[in-house]
């Protein structure tokens, strides 16, 4: 196998990878996570602990 060869195969490879990544992107079944993905920056920050002043422990 010369390195002709395996840039060929790494290229086939790398190929499909994208391929499979995109099929999954646009597949039905990732829709609603990405849907619901999208509208996080707009929900309410209930869930997330609130800001505490640092503590000073120097003594």
């Amino acid at each position: 196998m010369d390195i002709n060869t395996l840039r060929s195969v790494l290229t086939a490879l790398a190929l499909g990878c994208f391929l499979a990544i995109a099929f999954w992107a646009y597949s039905k079944g990732a829709r609603k996570g990405f849907d619901e993905a999208a509208l996080l920056p707009f929900s309410d920050d209930d869930g997330l602990p609130e800001k505490r002043e640092p503590v000073d422990n120097r003594g």
